[in-house]
């Protein structure tokens, strides 16, 4: 469901940015993400993951040494989670022998984000560029957790990046922090912490 739903935006905007391309040049560009990454090491859990994402990228500026670009970031996250130290529930926890139990668990864990980005360029030549981008934005997850609570939640986003463009085509990657927490919303909101790669390619429409 949720592939139809991101084929069908990205079909629909296609659509939209190349009207808009015919009338003058387009600040639009389209791309897709892949990538993946683990939690920063502990002695509390792990937490893997990987991800798909699709990047809307819309150029608001550009100046003689940067440029500046906002982005909308739909993402699909799969991750596995296990509580290592059960001593993080604590006995003043309702049930918590049975939520030791169950947290140690190896859990598969779905997340559902839309993300809001800023991004700044700095072109090194007509080719290269790096940058810095920073999102943040709404998700669902559809596992609780003893770190987090199932349902609404938060992921904030700090990378930097490499790109090398040809013609209308630009590849990048970048290596990423990344912080998930439903902001005191749930019952818990210990989130995670993680370091990413994310490999990606887009197209100036």
């Amino acid at each position: 469901m949720i592939r139809k739903v991101l084929f069908g935006l990205l079909l629909f905007l296609l659509c939209l940015f190349n009207m808009h391309a015919q009338e003058k040049q387009s600040n639009f560009a389209i791309g897709f993400n892949y990538g993946f990454g683990s939690e920063f090491k502990n002695k509390d859990y792990t937490f893997t993951n990987h991800f798909y994402k699709l990047q809307l990228y819309y150029e608001v500026k550009k100046t003689k040494h940067f440029e500046y670009e906002i982005l909308l970031q739909p993402e699909v996250n799969f991750a596995r989670h296990q509580l290592l130290n059960f001593y993080f529930v604590k006995p003043e926890d309702p049930d918590y022998v049975e939520k030791r139990v169950k947290y140690t668990q190896l859990k598969d864990i779905h997340e559902y984000v839309l993300n809001i980005g800023f991004l700044i360029r700095k072109p090194i030549n007509k080719s290269c560029s790096f940058y810095v981008l920073g999102s943040v934005g709404p998700m669902i997850t559809d596992t609780e957790t003893e770190r987090m609570s199932e349902g609404f939640a938060f992921a904030d986003v700090l990378a930097i990046g490499f790109s090398v463009k040809c013609q209308k085509m630009e590849f990048d990657i970048r290596p990423v922090i990344r912080h998930v927490s439903n902001a005191g919303l749930g019952n818990s909101n210990a989130g995670y912490n993680t370091k990413n790669i994310e490999i990606g390619v887009s197209y100036s429409l």
